[in-house]
């Protein structure tokens, strides 16, 4: 052997041909590929419960011992099939060690799904030529179809994340290649067995289902209107190249009154009227860590989290009034040099005239669009970044029980008191100011939306009416 590999994982999914690769590979001397070894509900194969002498108990306890057990045999290359539902506790340990060969197996997801559902239905799972295939036909499901199309996705973004931040690469194969001797030579070559001249595909194993499809889909033309639906190549998409938010847990304010209510705050919002209304409720409590908002958690049973969310327009113009008037003098430099921002000195807002106003907001409009799309050398403030970007950087702690628009703020903040107990609270307080006349202005309005087009979708925001 010349490669310096000592196991492999095959990355595959039920009904993608693993089997077939699997007694390819058994048939090679010195090679072992040891079935679904982390399937939840067998150990290898079918009516196994144990594995190298392990037992699904222990393997329950703790899989490592296993993967250590199937990964480390020294003169021999043995393996493994890994589908994305098998024990994540295993993947971490797969992906970093650089002496497990990747190799990644897929096949047209209809194919997989409907073979899948004949399986199933017949209880036929292998077939050789010896034998007779049931015939059958299955009832297709929409939306089990694309939960099982989504759910594999993810984790093959996530096998071809760590396989990029860990500089690995892999061996790529699709059902079509099994069969074929040159590419089944070239995998053992890839794996370090260059001794083995030629490769022959197992010929223990034959198609199960080669009918049209139309054949084995009862409701054939339901599924061809469903699947026109999907959108393969996600061109509704909306890109994002912001960058990644943290949960921002110490900007996070808590009031003991009730059972507690929790405040996550967007910054460039109705933090500061939030906070206030707080303050006149009883004490409040911030500056947390990750630690210390968890005891807070627990030492509060029946507590509820909120944040509000302020409309893109209204946001945008928050975070413009604090460039005109409050931004450091470099800050103002580049977006006068390079953005052809044409900031004046510093100034409130007001002190301008509206329609100078209008036409510095709407260059204003102009660089956020390009800074929130990754066209700037900018920081993405959070001030003005993407709110949806910022809910999805507390999910990574916590996400709110509540989002409330700023416009529902005294209705809905009255709600989630008497959740915690709070009876009779005046909310009226947190009734927002309206945004200015000016600002209903088209050109805005439309540049607001090119700028923010993840919050409009994300959030279903309206357009304020225009003048």
């Amino acid at each position: 052997m010349t490669s310096s590999f000592r196991s492999f994982v095959i990355f595959a999914e039920m009904r993608t041909g693993s089997n077939l690769l699997e007694a390819t590979l058994n048939a090679i001397r010195g090679v072992t590929c040891h079935g679904e070894a982390f399937n939840p509900y067998m150990m290898g194969w079918p009516d196994k419960d144990e594995l190298a002498g392990v037992t699904r108990d222990q393997r329950e306890a703790d899989p490592l011992p296993l993967l250590r057990i199937l990964t480390d045999r020294p003169g021999h290359l043995p393996g493994f099939r890994y589908f994305h539902d098998h024990d994540p506790r295993v993947f971490d340990a797969i992906m970093q060690d650089r002496r497990c060969a990747k190799i990644v197996l897929t096949r047209n997801p209809l194919d997989s799904y409907v073979s899948t559902r004949l399986a199933w239905e017949t209880n036929q799972w292998k077939l050789n030529e010896s034998e007779t295939p049931i015939p059958a036909a299955i009832t297709y499901d929409g939306a089990e179809f694309r939960e099982n199309v989504t759910a594999i996705e993810r984790f093959q973004m996530k096998v071809m994340h760590w396989l990029q931040v860990t500089g690995q690469s892999a061996f790529w194969l699709g059902y079509e290649d099994l069969r074929d001797a040159d590419v089944m030579t070239g995998l053992l070559h890839w794996l370090g067995r260059t001794d083995i001249p030629r490769v022959e595909p197992a010929s223990d194993q034959v198609p199960q289902n080669p009918r049209e499809m139309s054949e084995k889909v009862r409701n054939f033309d339901q599924m061809q209107a469903d699947l026109q639906t999907l959108d393969p190549f996600m061109l509704r998409r909306i890109p994002n190249f912001e960058p990644r938010r943290g949960p921002s847990v110490p900007s996070f304010s808590a009031v003991e009154a009730g059972r507690g209510l929790l405040f996550m705050p967007v910054r460039g919002g109705a933090g500061v009227a939030v906070r206030d209304w707080m303050a006149g409720l009883g004490a409040v409590s911030g500056d947390f860590t990750q630690t210390s908002l968890r005891q807070w958690k627990r030492g509060h049973p029946g507590h509820r989290s909120f944040s509000v969310l302020r409309h893109p327009l209204h946001r945008a113009w928050t975070a413009f009034g604090q460039v005109l008037s409050d931004a450091p003098a470099d800050l103002r430099d580049t977006l006068r040099r390079l953005h052809k921002v044409d900031l004046p000195e510093p100034v409130a807002p007001d002190v301008l005239d509206t329609d100078e106003q209008v036409r510095l907001f709407g260059q204003f409009l102009g660089f956020l669009k390009r800074n929130l799309n990754g066209q700037t050398t900018l920081p993405t403030h959070p001030t003005w970044a993407s709110q949806s970007e910022v809910i999805a950087g507390f999910a990574r702690f916590a996400s709110p029980d509540m989002l409330i628009r700023e416009e529902r703020l005294p209705e809905d903040m009255d709600l989630l008191a008497r959740t915690v107990g709070l009876q009779g609270v005046d909310t009226a307080a947190l009734a927002p100011a309206p945004l200015p006349d000016h600002l209903r202005d088209k050109a805005l309005i439309k540049a607001a939306r090119s700028a923010y087009v993840r919050d409009y979708a994300a959030f279903g925001f309206d357009d304020p009416e225009s003048s």
